[in-house]
């Protein structure tokens, strides 16, 4: 019996990681990098939202989930 997430759910957190990517990355072009609060919330919510893309993206190419 295998665990882990369902192939449906993985296509989720794909799609859900690259809209919150979008949405930051037109936050920053709209607002501009201002102190170093945006150096934090990029490397927290970038690595967050980025960490999940690549986590769902791998697991899905390998054919994981059941």
């Amino acid at each position: 019996m295998k665990f882990g997430p369902t192939r449906g759910e993985l296509w989720f957190r794909l799609g859900f990681a690259l809209a919150g990517l979008a949405l930051m990355a037109v936050a920053l072009l709209r607002h501009g990098v201002q102190g170093v609060a945006w150096v934090e919330i990029v490397l927290l919510a970038g690595g967050f939202f980025g960490g999940t893309a690549v986590w769902s993206a791998l697991r899905l190419w390998r054919g994981d989930g059941r």
